[in-house]
């Protein structure tokens, strides 16, 4: 029974959400001792720093990253914490900043601890104050693809218990909560903020039972709830009506349910799947779009070889969307996203080691007069590191973003180039 917990922590994703495996700040030295320290220096260069779509913007910088990890495991316990700091400085100031630098923080820490051969839980939190679209998700889509000035926070907190009732069945409760605070506030029906707009705190309560049909292979039947709230109480839009739009308007629940399973088909080859449907009631919006729509997520992670493996994901939900097309009597209160990604990392030689990522999101509108319009996000991201010794390494890279919308005024290429130098202890 021992090893049907243990498999069931390892390969489940539950239905929260695709989250990395890897906390920033934790090196390969975590495993010979519990702590380390790292400092990276970066110059870079980018092309439309403001993502914008009516004349791009660049510039040329340098970016200065300390960080601190923690790691410890016993025998029932692991624990892992970390701290990333990172300061950058910019030739020509972006758009919305006072200064010519920006200053980014990133705190995560989990805690998984097994009671007994029968029973276990798991605690994460991920807090960050930043400005990059990537940076303030807290899944793997995006409800604002705008690069956004200012001390912009979101925090998202996870919760699980597992308990294995009989041999062949397990219950799964969790608890997750996202919440979202941008500084660009202050915003009118004319010209809405990005707080105005975004600002929110996500509730989801969840519960899973696990079927056991193999050692390594677990049926899943879930339901979950979750709750969006928008806090700022800014005034977003006029209808047609004249009826005022507020942020408080855009809030919704949903109820889901799905079949899924979890699954080790080897030692070094794991996935999970989620497929079900999820019914919305836009509650303060008796124009909403109040309905059923499909609910999906899956992924899969392929070590081919000690220090490489690839990975796959995706998810079908709705999302928040920055995006406000008051129309008539209503407006645009969220999108229908569909968010697809893979990546590779391949120790090339001893000492060079490369990864590619690839993300695409295709995102739909809901009510508003963009109801049915659609947007296109694209990012790529290529990343070479030679280790010179144990604690100094070299490193560069290119990151692309493109987004294709719709929606007028928003269609953006960026380009970003870095080369840089990191040490470790």
């Amino acid at each position: 029974m021992k090893k049907i917990v243990t498999s069931v922590g390892v390969i489940a994703l539950g239905a929260s959400g695709l989250q990395a495996v890897d906390i920033p700040g934790i090196t390969d030295d975590s495993a010979t001792k519990p702590w380390n320290v790292g400092v990276s220096l970066r110059g870079f260069y980018d092309d439309n720093v403001n993502t914008s779509s009516q004349g791009s913007k660049d510039t040329v910088g340098m970016e200065v990253s300390p960080s601190i990890g923690f790691a410890m495991s016993w025998p029932q316990t692991k624990v892992t914490a970390s701290y990333v700091y990172a300061f950058k400085w910019y030739e020509r100031k972006p758009a919305g900043n006072s200064e010519q630098y920006d200053q980014t923080h990133m705190v995560n820490a989990a805690l998984d601890h097994a009671f007994s051969e029968r029973y276990k839980a798991s605690l994460s939190d991920s807090f960050v104050i930043g400005q990059e679209p990537d940076v303030l998700r807290a899944g793997n889509s995006f409800a604002t693809f705008q690069r956004i000035s200012g001390y912009n926070l979101r925090n998202y907190g996870t919760a699980a218990f597992t308990a294995q009732m009989t041999p062949l069945v397990a219950l799964r409760p969790a608890y997750n909560n996202a919440y979202y605070n941008y500084a660009q506030d202050g915003g009118n029906a004319d010209n809405p903020s990005t707080a105005g707009l975004l600002n929110r705190i996500e509730n989801v309560p969840s519960l899973e039972t696990l079927w056991t049909i193999t050692p390594t292979t677990f049926g899943v039947i879930g339901a979950q709830y979750r709750e969006v709230d928008y806090t700022a109480g800014e005034e977003i839009g006029i209808t047609g009506n004249g009826e005022s739009i507020t942020s408080g308007d855009k809030n919704f629940r949903e109820y889901y349910v799905y079949v899924g399973a979890d699954t080790s088909f080897r030692t070094d080859l794991t996935g999970s799947v989620r497929i079900g449907g999820q019914y919305v009631d836009y509650f303060n919006d008796p124009n909403g779009n109040n309905g059923w729509g499909p609910y999906a997520q899956a992924s899969l992670r392929y070590i081919y070889q000690p220090k490489c493996y690839v990975e796959f994901g995706l998810t079908q939900d709705l999302n928040a969307t920055d995006v406000t097309g008051v129309g008539q009597n209503n407006f645009t209160t969220s999108s229908e996203s569909t968010s697809v990604f893979a990546s590779i990392n391949h120790q090339i030689t001893p000492k060079l080691r490369g990864s590619l990522l690839g993300q695409f999101q295709n995102s739909v509108f809901q009510g508003g007069t963009f109801d049915g319009d659609t947007e296109q996000y694209y990012l790529v991201g290529l990343n070479f590191k030679y280790q010179f010794t144990p604690h100094f390494a070299g490193e560069t890279g290119y990151n692309f973003d493109k987004l294709e919308s719709d929606v007028p005024n928003r269609t953006y290429d960026r380009n970003r180039v870095y080369i840089g130098v990191s040490a470790s202890y």
